[in-house]
């Protein structure tokens, strides 16, 4: 199992799951020519992805998705309500299904989950590699740490979750007070304390890597992300490195097997 964060924040998502055969896109907030500029830095070729799933339906995580299963014959997969709700998927032909199903690729099982967000029927996902059981959770979008969110962090072999916000940044940040409540509400998005908790709670001595996403530009510092977790987490058993997902940069590839050191590619798209 390897896992390559191809952008993460609010100008667009895409994360790549790789196990056996299967290459599986979880996102495309990218158009076409940025996602295969942001692939090309990991080596990956576009049309050896087999699929897209499509986590909820804001366009930051849907937007190039239509363009890029045309032309490179992905199929794409949401949730019913991501599906009804998605300008972005209209024309599209998806494969819709309910929060909780599980999706089979050719070397890979999705377990989607429903997570708390202002979506229609937003999930998080845990992939399973068949042949050798690692699991790869990428959990992003979320107001707070519910028990479908615990589950999908729970024995993870690799972790990519929200860190979005610092609280005293975003009440002395940039957006006007609906945008702060939004944010900060249970339907919005989690603040590092947040995230920090639940990563020292979820981790066990099969978790190889944590990776934090969607980090906010204007309420976070990486830095500040990252030191706030890992002051979480050196109280557990985990002892590998705290890696944050920044929008312009290309991250991976992250490996449960070891050997190959993640590198940050640095972009200017």
């Amino acid at each position: 199992m390897r896992v390559w964060v191809l952008g993460s924040g609010s100008g667009g998502n895409a994360v790549l799951l790789e196990a056996g055969e299967s290459r599986v896109l979880v996102d495309c907030g990218f158009g076409v020519r940025t996602l295969a500029a942001r692939l090309a830095l990991a080596g990956i070729a576009p049309e050896s992805i087999e699929a897209c799933v499509i986590t909820h339906e804001h366009t930051d995580h849907t937007k190039g998705a239509s363009a890029a299963a045309r032309r490179w014959g992905w199929t794409v997969h949401a949730s019913r309500g991501t599906v009804a709700h998605a300008p972005d998927l209209a024309g599209t032909r998806v494969h819709a299904f309910d929060a909780g199903a599980s999706l089979a690729f050719a070397s890979l099982d999705v377990l989607t989950v429903r997570v708390p967000h202002d979506a229609a029927e937003p999930v998080g996902i845990v992939a399973t590699a068949r042949a050798t059981g690692a699991r790869a959770t990428v959990c992003t979008d979320i107001g707070h740490v519910s028990e479908g969110v615990r589950a999908l962090c729970r024995d993870a072999d690799i972790l990519v979750l929200e860190s979005n916000h610092d609280e005293g940044m975003l009440r002395a940040g940039p957006y006007p007070p609906v945008v702060q409540a939004r944010i900060a509400g249970d339907q919005g998005h989690l603040a590092n304390r947040f995230a920090a908790s639940l990563i020292r709670d979820s981790a066990t001595t099969r978790l190889r890597h944590v990776v934090l996403a969607h980090l906010s530009e204007n309420c976070n510092r990486p830095e500040l992300a990252r030191e706030t977790v890992e002051r979480e987490v050196k109280r557990t058993v985990y002892r590998g490195a705290v890696t944050t997902a920044r929008q312009r940069e290309v991250v991976g590839p992250f490996d449960v097997a070891g050997g190959v050191e993640p590198r940050q590619y640095s972009l200017a798209i």
